[in-house]
């Protein structure tokens, strides 16, 4: 048994937890969880990013000893340093307004088809490119020698070497998802300096060791070696699903729900840009096409809104709404924004013409049948643009905890729907690192492993699936 330590940044919080790996088990306890809390300070939204650097120390610190260390994050967002290798400011958070009306500038250069074609990148106004648009004209960006995405920044002042690991890279709309390298097109077209970023790493590549101070803060005996792993967190979330064969999809739930395939190569038709999908990088040369839907963040802020109710029992009365009442389109940009979400939720069944959701538990029920709808909706589309058809869905993330989403989601799609593991990224960062000591084999043995030691629930669908077709096209027409 070899023991790993996952450094797992969410949105809202980040955790250090532990993995022990031998060759037929696996096991995952958390060792420290630490709040992310984004800051607003007058020139814009900012991420705590000490905060959570010391929350990665006290998590390291909590571990013990540990083989490696591995960190995944969410995507986009980065830190600048200076020449001396020093941070410039504190790293933009991607709901930060600036980039409002930056793609149309972008697109008038480089129109939007041909991004697509070059990149594979589905379009999201928060994207890293339209962020170094936004601040190429800036004090902070005129001084900065070096991009580090927020994964890299924290393995840069754990080791003191610098990187920038592929499937992060991917989410920055600067890769060819074919080559697998920068696209240097794109990048000159822009204006961009490739030069800003670090060499290119894969998952499972050596990160170097924790500095000498990082070992005496957290108590751990050297050397450690940090190891690039799949550090975009949703690249090691799909890692984690713990599948059978190649004929499923995965949606991916927390803040965000991605949903989508596992392909091995990209879709860069003009059908899948008017989709709206993705072609970013996972492990083994795999592309992870999927489609970004705003997910759980509807609830959760509603939830803040309401002052933090109990969940459990705001689900069970949700459960007994009449379902398909109101529903809203769960991928709409108008939900990015913090704040007033039951309020615009409501005001958006009210503009469509339905019934307007009043209590807790029928704005809950909406937001429920709503992405149960938006799952709907990418997982087909997925299959008939890709043509890649399959027989199952697994959800993995925070949302299996959530029973009445997983089985409206098989009511929806009229396929089985498996749900686990809840930790999948953690599960997916602690298994590339075991799999870089030789401990499991390839994908498909990382995935066999997961099924074989992690709980799973199968929801199979039920229910009238007229009702869902009906509801579906109804959602089409009123966003038509």
């Amino acid at each position: 048994m070899r023991s790993y330590a996952a450094v797992d940044l969410g949105a809202s919080s980040g955790r250090v937890m532990v993995g022990r790996v031998g060759p037929e088990s696996l096991e995952l306890a958390e060792a420290h969880r630490f709040v992310n809390r984004p800051v607003r300070v007058p020139e814009g939204l900012r991420w705590d990013v000490l905060a959570l650097y010391a929350g990665v120390l006290e998590g390291l610190r909590a571990a013990g000893r540990v083989d490696s260390v591995g960190i995944d994050s969410w995507a986009v967002d980065y830190g600048l340093l200076d020449a001396d290798g020093a941070l410039l400011g504190n790293p933009v958070h991607y709901r930060d307004a600036r980039t409002e009306g930056v793609a149309e500038k972008v697109w008038a250069t480089l129109p939007a088809a041909e991004l697509y074609g070059a990149t594979g990148l589905q379009y999201a106004p928060f994207n890293t490119l339209y962020q170094l648009v936004a601040a190429r004209d800036s004090a902070q960006f005129a001084h900065a020698e070096r991009l580090l995405l927020i994964p890299d920044l924290l393995a840069y002042w754990l080791t003191g070497e610098q990187g920038t690991e592929l499937t992060n890279a991917s989410t920055t709309q600067l890769v060819d998802p074919r080559t697998r390298t920068w696209s240097t097109e794109v990048a000159g077209r822009l204006g961009i300096d490739l030069g800003l970023f670090a060499p290119l790493r894969e998952p499972g590549d050596a990160a170097g060791p924790l500095r000498a101070g990082v070992l005496e803060e957290t108590g751990l005996r050297g050397p450690v070696p940090v190891r690039a792993v799949a550090s975009h967190d949703t690249a090691s979330a799909v890692a984690a699903v713990p599948a059978v064969g190649e004929r499923f999809a995965y949606i991916c739930t927390g803040t965000w729900s991605l949903a989508g395939l596992e392909l091995a190569a990209p879709v860069l038709t003009e059908e899948s840009r008017a989709a709206n999908f993705t072609n970013e990088l996972g492990i083994d040369g795999t592309v992870r096409y999927l489609r970004n839907i705003m997910g759980l963040w509807l609830l959760q802020e509603c939830v803040r809104a309401w002052g933090e109710p109990d969940l459990g029992a705001l689900l069970r009365e949700a459960a007994r709404v009449p379902a398909l009442r109101s529903v809203v389109d769960a991928g709409d940009a108008a939900f990015l924004a913090p704040g007033r979400m039951p309020e615009r939720i409501a005001e958006a069944c009210r503009a469509s013409g339905q019934p307007v959701p009043e209590s807790r538990a029928e704005i809950t029920r909406c937001i429920l049948d709503s992405l149960a709808l938006a799952h709907r909706r990418a997982i087909e589309e997925a299959q008939q643009l890709a043509d890649h058809p399959v027989d199952v869905v697994h959800i993995v993330g925070g949302g299996t905890r959530n029973a009445l989403l997983c089985q409206l989601t098989a009511d929806a799609l009229g396929l089985p729907v498996v749900a686990g593991p809840t930790e999948a990224a953690a599960f997916g960062n602690v298994l590339v690192q075991a799999r870089a000591d030789g401990l499991v084999g390839d994908r498909t043995d990382m995935r066999l492993l997961l099924k074989a030691t992690q709980p799973m629930t199968r929801y199979e669908p039920r229910g009238d699936a007229e009702r869902w077709r009906a509801a579906a096209a109804r959602l089409g027409a009123a966003h038509q």
